[in-house]
C-alpha cells in the first residue's frame, strides 16, 4: 500500500540532524517526539527519529496579525505555505541500494527527499521478528502509535552487561521482569538474581489504584527457577512453595567484603588494616576468632601481632551487628553455595530472595559474597573450557541481575566489589551483569560505558541523563526523547542489542503474556563433562 508523504528534507547536516517541512494537509498533532520516520534518498533508505517538532511561519508579519480562532479559511489558505512546521530528525540508520544489510549512517539525503512514516515492514526488517529461526528475537514492546513488535536480541544482549533505568515508580522491575522473561524462554542464558525486595520469584503487588499481583519467575517457569531464601519466614508467608534456605558462614567473609558495607559498619580504615592482620592469624575463621575474644586475649595479640588494641576492640564491636543478621552462622555445615552452582550448571535459573533481610547491609553483603564465590567458580570452568576447546566444558552464559547497582559500582567502592570485576571483562568467563537503578549517576563512568544495551525509563534529574548517554554517539539528540517520555510503559532502548534507538510502548505484564511464556525445559542436560568442571571448581574453592 502506498506510504503518505509527510513532508520534504529542507536542510540538515550529519551531526545535527535533518530538518524537515511538514506538509501543510499533515496534522502536527498526529506526530510524537520518539515516532520514527523514513527518508527515501536518491540512493539509500534513512531510518530516523523524530527529536523535536517546530511550528514555524514563512513571514513575521503573519503573527503580528493572526487570523481568527473562526476563520478557517484563512487558516486553511496559510496552512503548509505562510505557516507550517518543521520536524527535527535524527538519521540511526540506512539501507543501501542492495536493500539487505543494515548500514550506519555516512551520509544524509539531499534536498528535496520525501519523508515517510515507518511502516511494519520498516520495523522487521530493522529489528526483526520474534519467530526469526536464525536468531533468538524476544519482543520487548512497541513503537509510539503502533503495534509492530520491537525486538532485542538475546544472544547479543546477554554477552555484555545491561541496564534498567528509571526513576521511581517508572516500572523498572516490570522491564526486568520481561527481560529475565525472555532470557529464560529463548534459552538464552542462566540467570542469577538477587531479588531485594521479592519482587522476581514469586508473586508480587502490581502497582495501580487497585490491588492485584503479577506472577513471578518461579511461576511462569516451574521446572527451570528455583527460588532461595535468606529469611525462610518471610518467603513461607508470602507463600512460596519449594523455597530452599540459603546461609552465608562467617569463614566465607572476605575482608573486601567488609571494605564493601564500611560505611553501613561506620567501620575505620584502621579497623579494615587490622582485619587484615587478624585474618592473616587466624585464616578463615578470624571474624569468629574474634567475636570470642575478650579485652585480655585483643590486649596479648595487640602486643605479639602489632596491631591497635582501640581499633581492634571498634572492630569487634562493630561487627556484633552481623549476628543480628538471620542467615549469617559461625559455620555452614551444607554448601548452599555450592548447591547454586549445581542449579546454574544443571541449566536452571537461581532467584536469591531477602525478605526481612533486604536493608542495605544485609543486601550488599550478601550479594558480593555469593557472587564473587560464584564468579571464582565460573572463571575455573572457563579455564578449563579455554584449554580443552570441549563445547561440553562450556559452562552456560551467567546473567547476574542486581538492585540498586549504584551502590556496588558507584567510584569509591567499585574496585573493592566482584560486580566491577565482571562489568570490567565483558563475556571472557560467560559472566555478565544485568543492573537495576534509579540512579545512573552514581555509577562509575568506566562501568557505565561498559553496559551494553541501556533499556531507560523517564529519569528527571540532569546528571543521571548525562550518565545514560555516557560513550553514545547523537546523545544531544536523544536527550529530548528521554526527557518527554510518558512516566509508566515507556522506554528508550539502546546499545548492543537493538541496531538503533528505539522508544518503545513496553509489553504487557498480563494473562496474555503468561500464556506466551508457556513452560519450557531446557533440551539437553548437561554433560558430566560440565558437572565435573563444575565441581572441580567448587573444591578448589573450598566450597
Amino acid at each position: 500500500m502506498a506510504q503518505t508523504q509527510l513532508g520534504i528534507v529542507v536542510q540538515g547536516s550529519l551531526s545535527q540532524g535533518l530538518e524537515v517541512r511538514l506538509s501543510g494537509d499533515v496534522a502536527v498533532e498526529e506526530l510524537r517526539v520518539g515516532q520514527f520516520l523514513i527518508v527515501q534518498g536518491r540512493r539509500n533508505r534513512f531510518f530516523c527519529l523524530l527529536t523535536d517538532v517546530v511550528l514555524d511561519t514563512a513571514n513575521p508579519r503573519i503573527l503580528l496579525n493572526p487570523p481568527a480562532l473562526n476563520d478557517t479559511f484563512l487558516q486553511e489558505v496559510l496552512a503548509g505555505t505562510g505557516t507550517f512546521a518543521t520536524l527535527s530528525l535524527a538519521p540511526m540508520l540506512m539501507i543501501g541500494e542492495a536493500g539487505s544489510d543494515l548500514l550506519p549512517v555516512k551520509t544524509i539525503p539531499g534536498h528535496f527527499s520525501p519523508v515517510y512514516e515507518a511502516s511494519d515492514q520498516d520495523f522487521r526488517a530493522v529489528f526483526g521478528w520474534e519467530g526469526d529461526p536464525q536468531r533468538r528475537n524476544f519482543a520487548i514492546g512497541y513503537p509510539l502509535e503502533m503495534q509492530v513488535p520491537i525486538c532485542l536480541d538475546l544472544d547479543r544482549f546477554v554477552e555484555r552487561s545491561n541496564g534498567v533505568f528509571g526513576k521511581s515508580g517508572t516500572g523498572k522491575s516490570f522491564l526486568t521482569r520481561l527481560l529475565l522473561s525472555g532470557i529464560i524462554r529463548k534459552q538464552a542464558a542462566v540467570n542469577l538474581i538477587f531479588d531485594m525486595h521479592s519482587e522476581y520469584g514469586w508473586e508480587a503487588t502490581r502497582e495501580g489504584k487497585q490491588f492485584s499481583t503479577v506472577k513471578g519467575l518461579r511461576q511462569l517457569f516451574p521446572h527451570c527457577v528455583k527460588i532461595y531464601t535468606l529469611d525462610p519466614e518471610s518467603t513461607q508467608r508470602r507463600g512460596v512453595r519449594d523455597a530452599q534456605e540459603l546461609y552465608i558462614g562467617f569463614d566465607q567473609i572476605e575482608v573486601e567484603d567488609l571494605a564493601l558495607v564500611q560505611a553501613e559498619l561506620n567501620l575505620s580504615e584502621a579497623s579494615l588494616e587490622n582485619a587484615i592482620i587478624l585474618r592473616n592469624e587466624f585464616g578463615r575463621s578470624w571474624i569468629s576468632r574474634l567475636l570470642g575474644m575478650t579485652n585480655q586475649e585483643i590486649q596479648e595479640f595487640c602486643e605479639t601481632k602489632m596491631g591497635s588494641k582501640a581499633s581492634i576492640m571498634a572492630l569487634q564491636r562493630k561487627l556484633t551487628r552481623l549476628e543480628q543478621l538471620k542467615y549469617l552462622r559461625n559455620s555452614c555445615a551444607k554448601n548452599y553455595i555450592g548447591q547454586i552452582l549445581d542449579t546454574l550448571a544443571a541449566g536452571q535459573h537461581v532467584v536469591i530472595e531477602f525478605g526481612s533481610q533486604a536493608n542495605m547491609l544485609s543486601y550488599m553483603l550478601a550479594t558480593n559474597i555469593i557472587a564473587r564465590r560464584i564468579h571464582h567458580a565460573y572463571v575455573q570452568q572457563s579455564e578449563v573450557f579455554l584449554q580443552t576447546k570441549n563445547p561440553s566444558d562450556r559452562p552456560h552464559q551467567l546473567v547476574i541481575t542486581i538492585e540498586e547497582a549504584h551502590r556496588f559500582l558507584d567510584p569509591a567502592t567499585v574496585k573493592q566489589t566482584i560486580f566491577g570485576t565482571i562489568a570490567r571483562e565483558m563475556r571472557k568467563y560467560f559472566v555478565t551483569l544485568l543492573v537495576v537503578d534509579q540512579r545512573p549517576s552514581g555509577i562509575d563512568s568506566e562501568i557505565m560505558s561498559q553496559i551494553g544495551t541501556r533499556i531507560t525509563a523517564l529519569l528527571n534529574d540532569e546528571k543521571d541523563i548525562e550518565a545514560i548517554f555516557t560513550g553514545v554517539a547523537g546523545s544531544q539528540q536523544l536527550r529530548s526523547v528521554l526527557a518527554k517520555l510518558d512516566s509508566k510503559q515507556q522506554a528508550l532502548v539502546l546499545g548492543h542489542a537493538v541496531p538503533m534507538p528505539v522508544v518503545i510502548q513496553t509489553r504487557n505484564y498480563d494473562e496474555t503474556f503468561y500464556e506466551e511464556m508457556a513452560d519450557i525445559l531446557w533440551p539437553e542436560l548437561p554433560t558430566p563433562l560440565l558437572l565435573e568442571a563444575a565441581q572441580a571448581a567448587k573444591a578448589d574453592l573450598g566450597l
